[in-house]
């Protein structure tokens, strides 16, 4: 049996906990530290919080919210949103915060990744890369929650995170982002194609059945986020995840 990690990813505006549909009309779901209190007693494996307004605001991480989430998670935790400077990533770890997700920065400043790495190791730096397609349909990575094009192919950016130090690749589809219609597995193959980095694929999942495509298309873990703050077709709200006995039926056991 192979076991892999299934992330839930909590998405923040102003300390409230919102889904977002492809990156817009965010949804108000409740309050993030009894989402995360909800997730200790369903043995989730870790968690990525987003704070999805932070660089768009120009704002810093907010370090007395996130030590609150943190003194609340038994479980390893990432955090990204607002981060520029090695000081920054320095504070969030003495909070307790495993690993960072860094993102709209790093275009302007690839040594950001090294510096990181080199003094918290690069398990510990995840480089989320947003995809969105163009209007001839062709995939581009962006920044600042999709509103601007990162100038560089898929490709060579890819392979200066890899020369970099950058430990992991988070992986989102913004056209897929809360819509279930599920990963795009064929843009997870190529981008584990290009890089030796581990990729986590995010952004459409609609089932378990998901998870275990993703894994098979060469990802080496999976997130969502719609899938573990609704319930249903009518998307009730209600933080859940798999057991751990149906992890392992539906994916562990089949991959």
């Amino acid at each position: 049996m192979k076991r892999i990690r299934v992330i839930p990813v909590l998405t923040v505006d102003n300390e409230k906990l919102v889904k977002t549909i492809r990156f817009k009309k965010p949804n108000y779901i409740g309050d993030p530290i009894n989402a995360v209190k909800i997730f200790n007693n369903k043995e989730v494996d870790e968690i990525v919080l987003l704070d999805i307004t932070a660089t768009k605001e120009k704002r810093s991480p907010n370090f007395s919210f996130i030590e609150e989430i943190c003194s609340e998670a038994f479980m390893p935790f990432a955090y990204g949103g607002g981060i520029t400077s090695i000081q920054q990533i320095e504070q969030l770890f003495k909070l307790g915060i495993e690993k960072v997700v860094l993102n709209s920065c790093i275009e302007d400043n690839f040594n950001l990744i090294t510096e990181a790495s080199n003094i918290f190791g690069s398990q510990s730096i995840v480089i989320s890369l947003d995809f969105k397609k163009n209007i001839f349909g062709k995939y581009q990575l962006t920044k600042e929650s999709g509103s601007k094009k990162i100038q560089y192919s898929i490709e060579d950016y890819i392979k200066k995170l890899e020369l970099h130090g950058a430990g992991e690749i988070f992986l989102n589809v913004i056209d897929r982002d809360g819509t279930y219609q599920d990963y795009d597995y064929n843009l997870i193959s190529e981008v584990a194609n290009i890089t030796t980095i581990p990729v986590v694929a995010c952004g459409g999942a609609h089932s378990i059945e998901s998870f275990k495509n993703a894994i098979n298309s060469s990802a080496s873990a999976v997130a969502a986020g719609s899938l573990f703050v609704y319930r249903g077709r009518t998307k009730g709200i209600l933080i859940n995840y798999p057991t751990q006995d149906q992890l392992s039926e539906e994916i562990f056991n089949k991959i």
